[in-house]
């Protein structure tokens, strides 16, 4: 299975994010779980945002997965940049 970097902005509405921040992390816990994501976590630095790395089927896949986020659903993520991610060294690598 392909491997993403996915990168989110959110807005600016903090109020939000943080009333459903914990409906977030649940969706993403189960998703990790079933391993179709590797890891995540807010940027501590700059623009408010943050890192995931998914494994996923195919593109469809993913974007189906990135859709059903709570913090997708609630518009709080502004822009999302979607890579696909060749990991040949480390913990994640196929080898």
């Amino acid at each position: 299975m392909p491997t993403y970097a996915v990168s989110y902005t959110y807005d600016e509405r903090v109020d939000v994010r943080d009333r459903v921040r914990p409906e977030h992390r649940e969706y993403l816990r189960s998703l990790a779980d079933d391993g179709l994501l590797l890891g995540s976590g807010p940027y501590t630095d700059g623009d408010p945002g943050a890192l995931l790395v998914f494994r996923a089927k195919d593109r469809a896949a993913l974007d189906a997965l990135l859709a059903a986020d709570p913090f997708a659903r609630e518009g709080i993520v502004a822009a999302t940049a979607v890579r696909t991610w060749d990991v040949v060294l480390g913990p994640w690598s196929a080898s």
